[in-house]
């Protein structure tokens, strides 16, 4: 599978309209190449240079595996108008909270899986629900890194 996006490529910059400088929105995804077999698909992105441990900004599951996109700005509700669920992000809330790091130039993972079989998991779930509940169901996977510093306050 390859996971690609409209607003950064692989290892670049992400530009501040997607993270807590910006308008904090998600950014537009797309991906292809969708095993044959695939029943659902999940999205996980992490930030592992975060100082408490590897923090979690967007759980997505149950994409159905006809979705190729997800748009750029995703509502932040438990369930999608394609019947994807979204889980609760590090913030505590549901959806996407973009990258927001502390100090320093920190690498955010997007991580798409496509999975053999539904998960059984309830609206709002988190990653760690999600990584559970994927454990030995996983066909495939696609990878996209972004960075991102904060900017300079005057």
């Amino acid at each position: 599978m390859n996971l690609a996006s409209t607003a950064f490529r692989e290892g670049d910059l992400i530009p501040a309209k997607h993270t807590c400088d910006g308008k904090n929105v998600s950014p537009h995804l797309r991906w292809d190449l969708v095993p044959q077999g695939t029943k659902s698909l999940a999205l996980i992105v992490d930030d592992p240079d975060a100082p408490s441990g590897t923090f979690v900004h967007w759980v997505v599951y149950h994409i159905p595996p006809s979705v190729t996109e997800l748009q750029e700005g995703v509502s932040p509700v438990d369930v999608m108008s394609n019947g994807a669920m979204q889980g609760r992000n590090g913030f505590g809330k549901i959806g996407y909270g973009g990258p927001c790091p502390p100090s320093g130039t920190h690498r955010y993972f997007f991580r798409l899986y496509a999975l053999n079989a539904q998960v059984e998991l309830h609206a709002e779930a988190t990653r760690h629900d999600l990584d559970a509940a994927m454990k030995s169901k996983i066909i495939a996977q696609a990878e996209l890194m972004g960075t991102y510093a904060r900017q300079a306050r005057h």
